[in-house]
């Protein structure tokens, strides 16, 4: 049986489309190959080209990310303290390509969606909900044309022991427009001020996993201190 990695981020360059407030990342050579030499002495003795070096100025909202506590919760923990074991599990995959742009997915939708795909989920499992904006992520849509999650959605999902989250948008709620037209604003986020869960956003090829369920997730995030956020290489491991 051989193993199938399914990249499950997003691609980080200058133009990306970012959230609103968010400022596109500056990845900027620092120094080439023949300036790093030079400059550190090593090109008197032949060593010519020996490494660049970039200046990587980036949100910790910007790609493929996980949420922390933090992010809602003041005074809570930021990345260094979400848990690593919560970060490797069981996922499933839940389709809602087929909602409204801007609807709130809510808790009998969930239960429905499980239903459909003869799944019931357990403590630990990494949830992921299928949008269908990764397809469109380089586009000005991305900001825009995407369901999300309902507050009493991701309640229910805490409530059977699921404490990691993700979705293929830009944000885990409905898109800003949505928000603002029902005067509902980070209703999914907001949970975490009164409870212990992290949500992963700016997921991509969640269709190329291939199954709703029977795959392994990897989503560690890069271990920053008192951010709010941090960016993961989310990978989906497949046996084939």
């Amino acid at each position: 049986m051989a193993l199938r990695l399914v990249d499950l981020s997003m691609l980080v360059h200058n133009d990306m489309i970012t959230f609103p407030r968010i400022v596109r990342p500056a990845l900027v050579m620092y120094e080439s190959w023949e300036e790093f030499a030079e400059r550190i002495g090593a090109a008197k003795y032949g060593a010519g080209e020996l490494t660049a070096s970039y200046m990587v100025v980036l949100s910790d909202h910007v790609g493929t990310h996980i949420d922390s506590l933090k992010h809602i919760r003041k005074g809570a923990p930021g990345p260094e303290g979400i848990p690593l074991d919560l970060c490797y599990s069981d996922g499933v995959v839940l389709d809602f390509t087929w909602k409204e742009k801007g609807g709130g997915i809510s808790a009998g939708e969930i239960q429905e969606a499980l239903r459909k795909i003869n799944y019931r989920v357990k403590p630990k499992d990494i949830v992921l909900i299928h949008t269908g904006a990764g397809a469109i992520q380089n586009s000005d849509k991305y900001l825009t044309d995407q369901c999300g999650m309902t507050a009493e959605a991701t309640i229910w999902l805490i409530e059977q022991g699921v404490q990691v989250m993700g979705v293929d948008a830009i944000t885990f709620d409905p898109p800003v427009w949505a928000m603002f037209e029902r005067r509902q604003f980070w209703e999914a986020h907001r949970v975490m001020v009164t409870h212990d869960y992290w949500h992963l956003e700016n997921l991509t090829n969640l269709d190329k996993i291939g199954r709703t369920h029977g795959f392994k997730v990897a989503c560690f995030p890069v271990k920053w201190s008192g951010t709010t956020a941090a960016p993961v290489r989310a990978v989906a491991i497949v046996e084939d």
